[in-house]
């Protein structure tokens, strides 16, 4: 069953990558009828709000998106997305870019969505890459500290308390803003299978 076809709205898809970081600067003072933000990594496209953009946007929808590198960190995605979506109907904006994908794209658009995804995806890299030289320095020179615990002691007693007392792993991971994996860290296996 298709979906009913609605008037044309602009929908805004907004990511940060952690909780701390500020979504209010990406689209703002962007005209938009509805917006889906998530606070999650864009190393893949399972996430929860993307997926729920992805089914609100009907046939002559707008998304706009703030830079490719919010929808898709890596250019197979981002082309997958962009071309889903312009298939649909649906046309793409990004922001930063100054990019408009409608669907009715020249070969010369196609080409732009492909070397600037690439450029995304190799600024992405070199990111990574100097981080990763920055902390190897930062070790020899014996000041490298890690990153900062998510939770205190206290907040991971509670926490190591509440998996024993049987509460959802997944519930207690997005009440106290972590991942599984980061709640796993902290919960060690002896625990975690007593629950």
């Amino acid at each position: 069953m298709t979906p009913a076809k609605r008037g044309s709205k602009r929908i805004g898809y907004i990511r940060v990558s952690s909780l701390d970081q500020n979504a209010e600067r990406q689209l703002d003072g962007v005209d938009l009828d509805k917006r889906f933000t998530d606070k999650a990594s864009g190393r893949d496209t399972k996430r929860p709000q993307l997926q729920n953009a992805l089914e609100y946007l009907r046939e002559g929808d707008v998304l706009v998106v703030h830079a490719m590198d919010r929808l898709a960190r890596n250019l197979d995605d981002l082309r997958k997305i962009v071309l889903g979506l312009t298939g649909r109907g649906v046309s793409v904006e990004f922001e930063k870019e100054q990019l408009t994908f409608t669907g009715e794209d020249s070969a010369m658009s196609n080409l732009l969505l492909s070397v600037m995804g690439a450029f995304a995806e190799f600024e992405r890299s070199l990111i990574k890459e100097r981080q990763r030289e920055g902390i190897a320095l930062a070790k020899r020179k014996r000041v490298y500290k890690g990153r900062k615990p998510s939770l205190t002691g206290e907040r991971v007693a509670e926490l190591r308390r509440r998996v024993l007392a049987g509460e959802k792993k997944a519930a207690l991971a997005r009440e106290f803003g972590i991942s599984r994996e980061t709640l796993y860290s902290y919960v060690p296996a002896r625990i975690s299978r007593l629950s």
